[in-house]
């Protein structure tokens, strides 16, 4: 059992709940080690108050004396030292010595609790069978015991008496007995926690909410709140513990930003005491009581509280294996705690905060490590390098207030404010006297002289460039290098600081960081004019003099120094070559004239527009350009100056970055996109196509070599690269030209001597010993210089030419490098289908390749039986001459053709044939033309499509014997036309009468319109079989003089015009009928007569010789109805033999039945030729057909005898009896021929009966009502 004069030590989790014991002690010595054992077995839930989640704990406890002294006193608190439960302990069996002393021993334990206000207590009696065997003759049975005391104290609470039966046998039993204590125990300990921590935190928030109030004191309320933190972690519940700090953390933050707005309180003066100790955070001992008891007594500072807080909220987290978190929360505390000492006015010696955070730093870093093995820590360098970096930054910090950083070392005073410093640290802690690496020995020995304090800080700093690194992190670390940097300048070593500092400035370039970039850069300009690096010196300082984070007047002095350097001569200097874009930008580059494209010979400016970015003036002594000229690709194969040659942009811009930042890595590391242009070559005869490629025009961007030197990650303008100017065989150059700040414009003449493209590569200008090279011009700037051949083009002056109206034509010659001499004359040949039409006057306009007017001549146009020449005006090189002539296209009549001529080039001149063209509904003709022309010895072959205004058909109509011919003319043009003088003649038929009925002598055809002329036909002995007509007319546009009608012609034929049968119908209504019926069987009468005798012409097929000699022809006729007005009852069609006589008839009757009622037209009737067939075409028979052969002769046989053809159309065309297959292997098959037109005349074509609705004999009864 322990001691109980011990007074217990708040010392996190060694402490325990406190359960005191009366009664027999000896009893509870023996059973002592089994309850302590055993009580903490088995968990418990523990159900809060307030809606918190449930938790499962064990129990433990302290087993102590019952003293009256443990009980708590009124107004204590104290919750570590409160007993929670108080157990009596008795084996008595004997009633006297129940009544004679337990019973009273019982009663002043039981008085002495109740007169401290403690409820939680129970009552154990053990029952042995050793007791009852000593004292058998007084023995009373258990439960009499038992009964006794729980009515003597029990009355309300039997459970609070609890019997443990044989504690010390292994019997089931016995472990049941125990079970049953335990449990009691633990259900005890656990009201008892829930009680008291409950009316604990009532008390703490009450206290809580009265800080409002004059005299409430920070500290008494954080010993309250702590006391219940030490409560959880005694329960081992140390997340809720942790919550406890947290809120103690922020509720003191809260009331220092406060202070910080103006709302002041009064327990803030005591930690607002100048601080007299900075020897950091000690995180070794669970519990700081010497800091604690400050803290009570009111006495602490700032760094006190903040490190007694963090040290207590490092110890949970370390038991709830969150070190991570540790090392994230001590940065954020130094960082606090600076700006907390800065709000609350704190006086602190200058370092002495620097001294704190180092050793703080350390200190965490060192508990991390002790709990944490080697292979974590490094895989975990992320959370502790963020310590690493700050402890070295104020380790630089102290260096530099003591004089550790300079080349001279510490004066007197910088070693007085180290004896200070050092001083404010005391002694150094018990823990960590034995260690050799403790955070106090490094900070005293890095204090002690330059030599430890270099090692120390570059040990820090390297340390955490390598963290950094390794968690890729790779701006930090040049950060922390770029720190290390300043210190080596400081300590007189600018080499490696150089090192640093370029590692820095990629990173600020990369990123975009302008100040930072500017900054870096007058460093690194500095280490290098230690070092006498001539030429990165200039680079740097011309960077520097063209930054606009700098003043003016230190751009200036980086101009100048420059110009100072420029301004040496002497051979022992050797020129020095920088990047132009650190000098002046290139903005705008600009061809005169605009299209970047002249013939040989020709003046081109090329205008440049440099912004300059030098603060003061500067003169240069010569701005060159190199040119590069590429032969392969200038206009001199025919290449057109129009749409076949690419043309260049007149006015390139350059977009430029900022000239301090440089642009993101993004746009800046990746490849320039590719450009590509189309290379043709064509024929110089007639401009045809003869290969065509692809060509890129930026290959010396795209296969260049990347620098290997420089990061992938990183552009390539921390320093702009310089690149040697190449001498080229042509440059454009201008001497003395001085640069003024900003924009400047430079004009150059460039050459346009030789054909080709020039493409515009380098950049360089020259000031003094120091050349300004621009490595390359991007995008592309080029431009052309042609050689053009002469070329002529004829086009139309206005869309569409149409035929048969005179028509303007513009001709085009684009002289090239041609001159048109005095005498030069184009030869075009004539055509009696596009002749040229002669003009008073035809003037020729000469312009300049601006499309400047130089003059007007008018031509000389002298005509022949086959040629047209005209003379050319002199025309001077690359200009143009046009003029127009007027040409009339003769609409073909479809006359006999005339022989073929022959072009001026002895090529036969085909016929002009029309046809329809797909985009517009008027038929298209094109006209060839073959001009000689004085520049070549090959003839110029051209084509014009004229358009046909016109459509016309012609019909032929008949109305019995009496013939009519009807023309249509539509007008299929845009353009409103008069006809005039329409006429229609026959050639060959003198007799022949055709009488007009067209009673107009000028009619009106719009556009999309037509115009039907109609014409009888009389004859007087026979009418012929075949007409050959000459339809005539005159047409002009609309409102045109007389003189402007021009002539149309229109041939066509008609063949068997002859009426050679009639064909009349009636229909017969049913017998007893007076009118047809709907729904009833009418007769349908079909005469078909013939009217004229046979024809010498007439087919030897169509007729055959009967057996009495008379020569018939079979027809077919057909009785159809498709507007489903009849309905044809029985066969429909049939075949009839006809005598080749005048005034033979053939009558056929048909059963038909109307549909509908009303006045119906007639069902149509058609009549056919039936052809049969002759004998079998001299080809064998494929043997596979034979079944299909043997069909059709039967099927013939069936239509000779029968004159049925209801089978035929069932089976096959009405056109065509058998299939094309058949037909194909030289079968003859009988087919069906349709008459012309007019050769058969329907006299009922238009007749109509009557029909009468059908009788309704139905009854329909209607009731009204």
């Amino acid at each position: 059992m322990e001691c109980q004069e011990e007074k217990p030590i708040i010392y996190t989790m060694e402490n325990k709940p406190i359960v005191t014991c009366a009664g027999d002690q000896g009893l509870f010595t023996s059973l002592y080690t089994s309850l302590a054992q055993q009580l903490p077995r088995e968990p418990m839930e523990w159900r809060r108050t307030y809606g918190r989640a449930p938790k499962m704990i064990h129990l433990e406890a302290n087993f102590v004396q019952f003293k009256e002294e443990l009980l708590p006193k009124e107004g204590n608190k104290a919750l570590l030292t409160f007993p929670f439960l108080h157990i009596y302990w008795t084996d008595c069996c004997d009633t006297e010595m129940y009544k004679s002393s337990v019973k009273e021993d019982m009663l002043r334990w039981q008085n002495s609790l109740k007169t401290h206000g403690s409820a939680d207590w129970v009552i154990i009696v053990v029952e042995t069978n050793d007791t009852k065997k000593k004292n058998k003759p007084n023995i009373l049975p258990r439960s009499s015991i038992v009964d006794k005391i729980r009515s003597d104290f029990c009355n309300k609470q039997n459970d609070r008496c609890v019997v443990l039966s044989d504690p010390l046998k292994d019997s089931s039993r016995s472990q049941e007995s125990w079970n049953s204590l335990l449990l009691k125990l633990r259900t005890l300990l656990l009201m008892s926690f829930t009680k008291n921590l409950g009316r604990f935190e009532d008390d703490m928030r009450t206290l809580r909410e009265k800080r409002t109030q004059p005299g409430w004191s920070f500290c008494e309320y954080f010993m309250v709140q702590e006391e219940l933190a030490f409560v959880f972690e005694m329960l081992q519940q140390f997340e809720d513990a942790l919550v406890q700090y947290d809120e103690l953390d922020a509720l003191f933050t809260q009331y220092v930003l406060n202070f910080g707005a103006g709302d002041t309180a009064n327990w803030l003066g005591s930690f607002c005491a100048p601080v007299r100790n900075w020897s950091g955070l000690l995180l070794r001992r669970p519990i700081d009581m010497e800091k604690r008891d400050g803290i009570q007594r009111g006495e602490a500072s700032l760094l006190d509280l903040r490190s007694y807080l963090f040290s207590r909220q490092c110890t949970l987290l370390i038991f709830l294996q969150r070190p991570w978190e540790v090392t994230q929360r001590a940065l954020e505390l130094l960082h606090n705690c600076v700006q907390e000492l800065r709000l609350l006015e704190v006086s602190v010696l200058e370092g002495a905060l620097d001294c704190w955070v180092f050793l703080s730093c350390l200190e965490v870093l060192h508990r991390i490590e002790g709990c944490c093995d080697q292979a974590v820590l490094a895989a975990n360098c992320s959370h502790t390098v963020g310590l690493w970096a700050y402890a070295t930054d104020k380790l630089k910090s102290l260096g530099e207030l003591c004089g550790l950083v300079s080349e001279k070392g510490p004066t007197s005073e910088d070693l007085n404010r180290t004896v200070d410093l050092l001083a404010g640290l005391g002694d150094e802690r018990p823990e960590t006297v034995s260690s050799l690496q403790s955070p106090y020995k490094k900070l005293k020995e890095a204090l002690s002289s330059v030599e430890a304090f270099e090692r120390h800080y570059l040990e820090l700093s390297h340390a955490a460039m390598e963290m950094y690194r390794a968690i890729g992190r790779l701006r930090s670390a040049r950060l922390v290098g770029k720190s290390l940097a300043e210190f080596y300048m400081k300590k007189g070593d600018p080499e490696r600081a150089e090192t640093f500092l370029q590692e820095a400035l990629k990173s600020y370039v990369s990123e975009g960081w302008s100040l930072p970039v500017t900054h870096t850069r007058k460093q690194i300009a500095e280490c290098q004019k230690l070092l006498d690096r001539t030429e990165d010196y200039l680079r740097t300082s011309a960077l520097l003099a063209g930054d606009g984070n700098l003043t003016t007047e230190e751009r200036k002095h980086f101009c100048q120094e420059i110009l100072s350097f420029a301004g040496k001569s002497g051979d022992q200097s050797p020129k020095v070559t920088l990047s132009m874009s650190v000098f002046t930008q290139l903005t705008r580059l600009q061809f005169h004239p605009a299209t970047a494209s002249v013939h040989s010979g020709a003046v081109l400016q090329v205008e440049l527009t440099l912004r300059c970015l030098m603060p003061v003036s500067v003169r240069m002594q010569q701005l060159a350009a190199s040119i590069h000229f590429d032969i392969d690709r200038g206009g001199t194969h025919g290449r057109s100056k129009g749409a076949q040659r690419q043309t260049n942009p007149g006015t390139v811009e350059f977009n430029q970055g900022s000239s301090s930042v440089g642009p993101p890595s993004s746009s800046s590391n990746a490849l320039p996109s590719l450009e590509l242009d189309e290379i043709q070559d064509r024929s110089p005869s007639d401009n045809s196509l003869n290969s065509t490629g692809v060509v890129c025009k930026n290959t010396h961007l795209l296969m260049r070599r990347h620098d290997s030197s420089s990061p992938p990650d990183t552009p390539n303008c921390v320093s702009p690269p310089t690149v040697a100017m190449k001498e080229g065989a042509q440059m454009l150059k201008v001497q003395d030209v001085t640069l003024e700040p900003g924009n400047n414009s430079i004009i150059f003449t460039a050459p346009s001597g030789q054909p080709g493209v020039y493409t515009l590569r380098q950049l360089c200008a020259t000031v003094g010993e120091v050349q300004f090279v621009l490595p390359h011009i991007y995008p592309s700037v080029q431009y052309e210089v042609y050689s053009q051949e002469p070329q002529l083009t004829v086009e139309p002056l206005s869309e569409p030419l149409l035929a048969g109206l005179p028509q303007m034509v513009k001709f085009t010659l684009l002289t090239g490098h041609y001159t048109v001499k005095k005498g030069d004359a184009l030869q075009l040949s004539n055509t009696d289908t596009m002749p040229i039409l002669p003009s008073a006057s035809c003037t020729a306009r000469i312009s300049s390749p601006s499309a400047e007017l130089v003059g007007e001549s008018v031509l000389s146009i002298q005509s022949s039986e086959k040629v047209t020449s005209i003379a050319l005006p002199p025309t001077p090189p690359y200009h143009t001459l046009e003029f127009q002539l007027e040409v009339l296209c003769i609409i073909p009549s479809g006359s006999e053709r005339p022989p073929n001529e022959r072009l001026t080039n002895g090529e036969v001149r085909h016929r002009p044939r029309s046809y329809s063209h797909p985009d517009t509904p008027m038929t298209a003709i094109d006209q060839r033309m073959s001009i000689d022309c004085p520049w070549s010895i090959y003839s110029t072959l051209l084509t014009l499509t004229f358009y046909i205004p016109f459509k016309t058909k012609h019909s032929l109509l008949s109305a019995g014997n009496r013939k009519y011919i009807q023309v249509c003319v539509q007008n299929v043009s845009d353009v409103n036309f008069t006809l005039a003088e329409v006429k229609l003649a026959e050639k060959q038929h003198a007799s022949l009468e055709l009488q007009s009925l067209n009673t107009k002598s000028q009619q009106l055809l719009c556009s999309k319109h037509s115009v039907f002329c109609l014409w009888e036909v009389r004859w007087k002995d026979d009418l012929p079989s075949c007409l050959h007509c000459v339809f005539s007319a005159n047409f002009s546009p609309l409102n045109q003089d007389v003189s402007a009608f021009k002539p149309f012609h229109y041939q066509f034929q008609l063949e068997r015009v002859t009426t050679l049968y009639s064909v009349r119908a009636e229909i017969l209504p049913p017998a007893g009928e007076q009118h047809c019926r709907s729904g009833l069987l009418c007769g349908l009468e079909v005469c078909i007569t013939r009217l004229t005798e046979p024809a010498e012409g007439e087919m030897a097929e169509d007729s055959k010789t009967d057996t009495d000699g008379l020569k018939t022809t079979k027809l077919m006729y057909e009785v159809a109805d498709s507007s489903s007005n009849w309905a044809v009852c029985g066969k429909s069609s049939g075949l009839v033999s006809m005598p080749v006589t005048a005034n033979a008839t053939h009558k056929v009757q048909i059963e038909v039945m109307p549909l509908f009622a009303g006045h119906l037209p007639f069902p149509k009737i058609k009549v056919l030729k039936y052809l049969p067939h002759t004998s079998a075409v001299a080809i064998q028979p494929d043997p596979d057909s034979c079944v299909e052969n043997d069909s059709l002769s039967l099927l013939d046989k069936t239509l000779d005898d029968q004159g049925d053809t209801a089978s035929i159309r069932s089976r096959g065309s009405i056109h065509s009896v058998g299939s094309g297959d058949q037909q194909q292997k030289g079968v003859a098959m009988p087919r069906l021929e349709p008459f012309s037109p007019g050769q058969v005349f329907n006299n009922s074509h238009a007749r109509q009966v009557l029909v009468l609705p059908a009788t309704d004999d139905h009854i329909m009864e209607v009731n009204a009502t």
